[in-house]
């Protein structure tokens, strides 16, 4: 057994290389894990500016300098925030309120089809029925307890965002402006000889640019264009349907079968089973494949193609570590893995 584990050491791990690959990784994932949280603002600012760091490459290929370039995209950014924080976050605040006063209507319509369900359907007992509308009931009842407690759970969560609002913009103006003095004091760190460490890094550098700008622009495209589409058919609630189902691309094949539930249930209360809920849903349903068919093709065609099941896990697995950001982070998370596995030195002699 000794001699098994040894060999498999030697076999992976008597490149100096891989010894100093394995340890950036422990060192980072070990950060990440345990001040995960408190680096939170670091690693919001680090994603923005992977976002905004391809607009100032194009400008200086015009030969701008980079100062310049980080100023004009830097200042186009807080304008676009201004404008998610001024116009856009209103809207959807006075929809979520709207929805909140229509949902026990909506709840008390879905209690009244339950208890049509064993007239229609005899495998369906008035007692199972019966059952299930007393756990509505009860759901109902404690709805507005459960509104007022979050209501003042969500103060230090508001006076973090404040705090957020100070730090991230910060940030991200420095990561920008001093990015090749980051790396620089980032790489002081490191043996002279790190080929092997650079060589993921520069795949890992341009996948995760890629990704993150790509699935911004993903977010942004299929959450305007579901907006329209909601809008032209008079869709109660359209902003905040189209922001859920923008967000839910976030969460490959997961999100959009989740997030099309809401859609069905706004829409049915508001037609029922009629035209405007078919035509609504088939204008969805449109959107959703032109997004898998066309739209993230286009945008993801330098990303590394992961298979479902690879795609999946990743969520799950980096999702239940980190939350939004392992779930936001999944692909270039599973990409790195993939790249690392690839790239890591193998000792075929003592394989043999």
């Amino acid at each position: 057994m000794i001699e098994v584990i040894k060999g498999w050491f030697n076999r992976y791990f008597s490149d100096p290389q891989a010894v100093l690959l394995a340890a950036i990784l422990i060192i980072g994932f070990t950060v990440i894990l345990t001040m995960g949280h408190m680096l939170a603002p670091v690693l919001a600012a680090v994603v923005i500016a992977y976002l905004l760091e391809g607009l100032i490459r194009k400008l200086e290929r015009t030969g701008l300098r980079r100062i310049f370039a980080v100023l004009i995209v830097f200042t186009l950014f807080n304008t676009f925030v201004a404008v998610l924080l001024f116009g856009i976050t209103p809207l959807l605040s006075s929809q979520i309120t709207s929805l909140a006063r229509e949902l026990p209507r909506y709840l008390e319509i879905g209690r009244s089809m339950l208890e049509q369900l064993p007239e229609h359907y005899t495998f369906v007992s008035e007692r199972q029925i019966q059952q299930l509308v007393d756990v509505l009931n009860r759901e109902v009842g404690t709805l507005g307890q459960t509104i007022f407690t979050f209501s003042l759970s969500s103060i230090p969560g508001i006076i973090t965002i404040m705090v957020y609002m100070i730090l991230v913009p910060m940030l991200i103006f420095f990561f920008l402006k001093d990015k090749a003095a980051i790396l620089k004091w980032f790489g002081g760190f490191l043996p002279q000889d790190h080929s092997l460490a650079s060589h993921v890094w520069e795949e890992m550098d341009l996948q995760l640019g890629n990704y993150v700008r790509g699935k911004f622009w993903e977010i942004l495209i299929v959450g305007i264009v579901t907006y329209i589409g909601f809008a032209i058919f008079g869709l109660k609630y359209g902003i905040l349907l189209a922001t859920l189902v923008g967000i839910s691309v976030l969460v490959p094949y997961i999100g959009a079968t989740v997030v099309t539930i809401p859609v069905m249930l706004v829409a049915y209360f508001q037609w029922g089973w009629s035209t405007d809920f078919a035509m609504a849903m088939i204008v969805y349903g449109v959107i959703q494949a032109l997004d898998g068919n066309l739209l993230v093709p286009l945008l993801f065609s330098e990303v590394v193609n992961l298979h479902p099941i690879a795609i999946i896990v990743s969520v799950l697995v980096f999702g239940g570590l980190w939350g939004f950001w392992g779930v936001f982070f999944a692909i270039p998370l599973a990409t790195l893995v993939n790249a690392v596995i690839r790239a890591w030195p193998r000792d075929q002699k003592a394989s043999a």
